[in-house]
């Protein structure tokens, strides 16, 4: 294929394939949403009962990076800012951060040091959106006050210069990216660029989009300070990706690689879904939409073999640690990927002359020319592989968790099913699945 060439280095991205997502701030403390500051309207002021009172005494960033190294995570993204204006860090540019809250402490630095210790890279989210920042202008879309009077909007943005509020996001973006050692993904979102046609984008009340950020600038600051960082597609820039390296799906599954169009033409990307456990980012405890780690592995599995990266969601309580939920979730998927990392990492989509077989998926090993098949339903005694690029290539044939050979059927079984003569391979595997692997896997080695 003939990707998408970017300035971000994303050789090691491509091999990773799993990282896990933390959203974690004030929101943590209302346990109702990341978003409630602006589903429940509040200002600032009413917010600020969270600031007062942020104490995360159980937050052990070693027991985090462990967690995430046993689900076979390969880099981590935290929230060093999210919507609600909050920085986990010490910043030099806001009273409104961690170290002014009974915390007391620069949260994001021992998580970066414990995690790299474990050889996980490092992300950083970073919200374009600011809905404390006082020159940050009070829009219609998603501001928590912006179901106000037309004549009290414009009293709320009398003082307020959006160009100031860019400005302190490049100073804060410098310190993220000069001040923790190296950064590999810089996470920005996002650009409200809806309705373009019928405002005009220096309107920000109407529309946040690339003129809102200054993007130009910032892009041109993060690619001198990092030119290697893996940037993601929300700058709304004008050029492909928005100036980022990957496109980034979130809470949906693409069908197929995805692609954006260059020059009127469908270029394949490097590209990674977002997603989380259940139906909020941040710690929310009364949540019931959680999934299944049996569907958390099948869409891990299911990005591999369409190319792409999972990016999978905890969020944090606000005493800083992941719920029993998360945990149960972590624990389940690094059960799976202690015997089944080798069909994801390094893997991607297979060889079109392979047919995915029913309800299965592929994943492919380029260098090491390992095919794997991910059976999502049990099929009932034997596995058909059609087409002769089966017959001609698979030179051994196991099952991946226990390494134990699969044959092909036996005389009567042929006989019975008329399969001799036809172009496939078929695999005796049990009548039963095998018990406690969430999704069984057969390794096939090729010619």
């Amino acid at each position: 294929m003939n990707f998408l060439q970017t300035p971000g280095k994303t050789d090691w991205f491509t091999q990773a394939r799993l990282g896990i997502f933390i959203h974690w701030g004030l929101y943590a403390m209302g346990g109702r949403h990341e978003w409630l500051m602006n589903r429940e309207k509040m200002t600032p002021e009413e917010y600020n009962r969270y600031f007062l009172r942020f104490d995360p005494d159980l937050y052990d960033p070693e027991a985090w990076a462990d967690q995430a190294e046993k689900a076979g995570m390969k880099y981590f993204v935290v929230t060093t800012k999210h919507h609600e204006g909050f920085c986990m860090w010490d910043s030099k540019h806001t009273d409104f951060k961690a170290t002014n809250t009974p915390a007391g402490r620069d949260l994001i630095r021992p998580m970066v040091e414990a995690f790299s210790k474990r050889g996980i890279r490092t992300g950083f989210y970073y919200s374009l959106l600011d809905w404390h920042h006082p020159h940050y202008v009070v829009d219609r879309l998603t501001h928590p006050q912006r179901e106000v009077t037309d004549e009290e909007l414009a009293e709320l943005n009398e003082d307020r210069d959006q160009s100031i509020y860019a400005q302190y996001m490049r100073d804060q973006v410098r310190e993220l990216l000069t001040e923790f050692g190296p950064v590999d993904i810089l996470w920005c979102d996002f650009s409200m660029v809806w309705h373009t046609d019928k405002f005009p984008r220096t309107d920000f009340v109407n529309v946040k989009g690339r003129e809102a950020w200054e993007s130009e600038k910032l892009y041109g600051m993060i690619r001198e300070l990092a030119p290697d960082i893996i940037l993601t597609n929300r700058l709304d820039l004008e050029m492909p990706l928005s100036g980022g390296d990957i496109l980034t799906p979130e809470q949906a599954q693409p069908r197929e690689w995805v692609e954006t169009e260059v020059n009127g033409k469908q270029v394949p990307v490097t590209w990674e879904a977002c997603q989380t456990f259940s139906g909020s980012w941040g710690y929310h405890r009364d949540e019931q939409t959680w999934r299944s780690t049996r569907q958390l592995i099948s869409t891990l599995i299911d990005s591999v073999s369409k190319g792409g990266n999972l990016l999978l969601n905890v969020g944090p309580t606000s005493r800083g640690e992941f719920d029993q939920r998360a945990n149960d979730r972590l624990n389940g998927i690094g059960e799976w990927m202690k015997r089944h990392s080798r069909a994801i990492y390094g893997c991607t989509q297979a060889p079109e002359e392979f047919t995915c077989p029913e309800d299965c998926r592929l994943t492919y090993n380029p260098k090491t020319k390992r095919l794997y098949v991910h059976m999502l339903n049990w099929p009932y005694v034997l596995l058909h592989l059609d087409g002769q690029a089966y017959v001609d290539r698979v030179e051994y044939a196991q099952f991946l968790h226990d390494g134990s050979e699969l044959l092909g059927p036996n005389d009567w079984l042929e006989k019975q099913l008329q399969l001799a003569g036809q172009p496939m391979m078929s695999l005796q595997i049990p009548q039963q699945e095998p018990e406690g692997v969430e999704v069984p896997v057969v390794e096939l080695f090729l010619k």
